[in-house]
């Protein structure tokens, strides 16, 4: 009997990169995200809460979406990837956060949420590249070279 081990590792999402999936703005980071979330299995990609908040405001207040496509737009993307409640302890460990590492609020509840969730990396574009926390660690996917850390999930 043969046994593999396999080392999943668990990738939060940012706002930024289901935007950008979207359409939002710029179709050659539409082109990059997509490239990316095709590449990464389902299994091992989480969404914080907050950023299916954010993701609707965008959509519709960026993106000139009606509420009701922002909201069928917000529901796939929650159907597809497990979503990270942000209750209880994010709340603390993201005051913390904010208040050590001079990160705004809402930003620390992503990451706070991601590290709290098991994630090692957070996929985002807006945050500080190579910031680490509690054992996740900020990587931009639009970035060239691709991050060692995703460059390997990507099969490069």
């Amino acid at each position: 009997m043969t046994s593999s081990m396999t080392t999943e590792v668990r990738i939060a999402l940012d706002t930024n990169v289901l935007a950008y999936a979207e359409g939002v703005d710029d179709p050659v980071r539409q082109a990059r995200a997509w490239h990316v979330l095709e590449r990464l299995a389902a299994a091992e990609l989480f969404v914080p809460a907050q950023v299916l908040g954010e993701l609707f405001n965008v959509l519709v207040k960026k993106a000139g979406r009606s509420r009701a496509e922002a909201r069928d737009a917000v529901l796939v993307w929650s159907r597809s990837y497990a979503v990270i409640d942000i209750r209880g302890n994010v709340t603390a460990a993201a005051l913390d956060l904010s208040a050590s590492h001079d990160l705004g609020i809402w930003d620390a509840v992503i990451v706070s949420a991601a590290a709290l969730a098991g994630c090692s990396i957070l996929l985002s574009e807006d945050m500080q590249a190579g910031f680490t926390w509690s054992g996740l660690t900020v990587v931009n996917p639009f970035a060239e070279p691709i991050h060692p850390a995703l460059a390997a999930h990507l099969g490069k």
